[in-house]
């Protein structure tokens, strides 16, 4: 090519690269100067509107720009910025820089709101990707990609240095899908034979082993294990977890080998009435809240006692006027801004009239709930004096200040707790093992009660999507689940937790536990 067929349009590029104006520089300068000019106009009018009642002749927006620079100069002089408009039309400095500022602070905060809120939004939507890659890549149902032999017509190269050796045993996992078998190919003249790899096979027939955790578990099992290998599969399968996690144990080792990994995906609360694991900042929480509902306020009653609540066929109508008591004493409370106290006090057959008549007398109640209450007081003596002792019993931890404190929510847990499951946090709770609940529950009540909470809050979700389960899924660890907080849709859980999102893995030091935790109903079993 010669020196004049130089194509003009790539000098222009060359010469252009160098020392010119960024384009996105020229725009931001034009938006900031309309912007102002907006601002200046607007302020003008407003302040002569508020002034005198309407708007002043001659500010038009043409005619801005000529008083922004006599503005810069002269700041007190209004009238002179406007000379068209008549000077008793228009209002003081102190009122029209007063005006502009307040709008330009309004424009920053709404700028300020706007770009929260899409960082916001295309965080999510990566992390959704993220994780929906991740599960894709870790989808045990998914079958591995067999190794591709070379083809018949190709002459594969010959290892340098390493001679192969056969293998005496085959690899085994037991979160691998079988894989075909891998074609055995001849090996072309001249090189050396190789022997082919033994395709990874899953172990079938054999039991898990909690202590060799390793990939992803297996969906609703029931593991019966000794501590150290329920600590080891509890925190493989927190650190495991794709989305949120509730976790559920009396072992603080858990939560301490855990937190930081999982600080690293979202939020991470920590619920301990009894200060097991050593850290100031833990979440408070009240049984009340969310029980201005009355169907919350059942199923609320009906966590709080099942660690106290009676077995025997017989006594199942003192369970029932237990539960109708408590119930109507969260909702008698919840409705009127009222305190865990309140219910404790109630609960112990003190003052309990101020129950009924809140339930009688506040609109906010639920209809009928004034005479349920009265009918399970007064009916059968002897039945409410039972199912008095038992709702007392149930509440009786609140006589400990550190978890009455605990029950004495604020603002910011409240919110935290309402938003972990959409920001992919953590919900540790951290309890006493006790293995008789029924004379001395401590706090297994307030813990079974807020795990039932979050799993009916998780479930309400998974009904609302259109897919009609939690994505990502809510996983669910329960260490010692029996002895800490025996959750009463644990047996739902296991058995369709799955299939909503909800998956659960439930870990119990043997089958007479979980017996006599559940009776009436049996749990898949997976031994260690």
């Amino acid at each position: 090519m010669q020196p004049d067929d130089r194509d003009p349009r790539r000098d222009r590029r060359e010469s252009g690269g160098r020392g010119g104006i960024p384009d996105g520089l020229l725009v931001g300068v034009l938006a900031f100067l309309l912007g102002m000019t907006l601002l200046v106009w607007t302020a003008t009018g407003l302040a002569g509107w508020f002034s005198h009642g309407s708007w002043p002749h001659g500010v038009t927006f043409t005619r801005t720009p000529v008083a922004m620079r006599h503005l810069v100069s002269r700041p007190h002089d209004i009238a002179g910025a406007w000379p068209d408009t008549p000077p008793d039309r228009l209002s003081g400095y102190g009122l029209f820089w007063g005006l502009f500022i307040g709008q330009l602070m309004v424009l920053f905060v709404l700028t300020v709101f706007a770009i929260g809120t899409i960082a916001r939004w295309r965080a999510r939507r990566l992390k959704r990707r993220t994780a929906h890659g991740n599960r894709q890549a870790h989808d045990p149902t998914r079958p591995a990609a067999p190794l591709a032999p070379a083809a018949p017509h190709e002459t594969p190269a010959a290892p340098p240095h390493e001679i192969p050796t056969p293998r005496t045993t085959p690899e085994t996992s037991p979160a691998l899908p079988a894989t075909p078998p891998a074609t055995e190919v001849l090996p072309a003249a001249g090189t050396p034979p190789m022997t082919p790899m033994t395709p990874v096979t899953p172990v079938t027939g054999t039991p898990l082993v909690a202590d060799a955790w390793a990939g992803p578990r297996p969906e609703g099992p029931v593991v019966y294990a000794p501590p150290q290998a329920r600590r080891a599969a509890a925190t493989q399968a927190v650190r495991d977890a794709e989305g949120p996690a509730l976790v559920l144990t009396s072992d603080p080792a858990v939560w301490s080998d855990t937190k930081d990994a999982r600080a690293k995906m979202g939020p991470v609360l920590l619920y301990d009435p009894t200060h097991l694991c050593d850290t100031p900042a833990r979440l408070h929480w009240s049984p009340t809240a969310g029980c201005e509902d009355r169907q919350t306020a059942r199923e609320r009653a009906a966590a709080l006692l099942a660690p106290v609540r009676p077995t025997a066929r017989i006594d199942q109508a003192v369970a029932d006027t237990a539960e109708t008591l408590l119930r109507s004493y969260l909702h008698a409370a919840a409705i009127d801004g009222r305190t865990i106290r309140h219910v404790h006090r109630w609960a112990q057959g003190t003052q309990v009239q101020e129950a009924v008549r809140t339930l009688r007398t506040n609109p906010k109640a639920a209809a009928g709930a004034a005479g349920e209450l009265e009918a399970a007081l007064t009916s059968h003596p002897e039945r409410r004096d039972i199912a008095q002792e038992l709702t007392g019993r149930a509440l009786s931890a609140l006589l400990t200040v550190n978890v009455r404190e605990a029950c004495t929510p604020n603002r910011t847990d409240a919110l935290a707790l309402d938003s972990f499951l959409d920001e992919g946090g953590t919900l540790y709770l951290v309890g006493e093992s006790l293995e008789d609940p029924r004379t001395n529950p401590g706090a297994m009540p307030l813990l079974t009660a807020l795990a039932s909470s979050v799993v009916e809050r998780g479930r309400r979700m998974a009904e609302r999507s259109s897919s009609g389960r939690l994505d990502p899924p809510l996983t669910l660890v329960l260490d010692d689940v029996a002895a800490v907080a025996p959750l009463p849709q644990l047996p739902d859980l296991l058995a369709t937790g799955a299939s909503q999102g909800l998956p659960t893995l439930a870990l119990l030091r043997s089958r007479e536990q979980a017996r006599a935790r559940w009776p009436h109903r049996k749990l898949p079993e997976l031994p260690v």
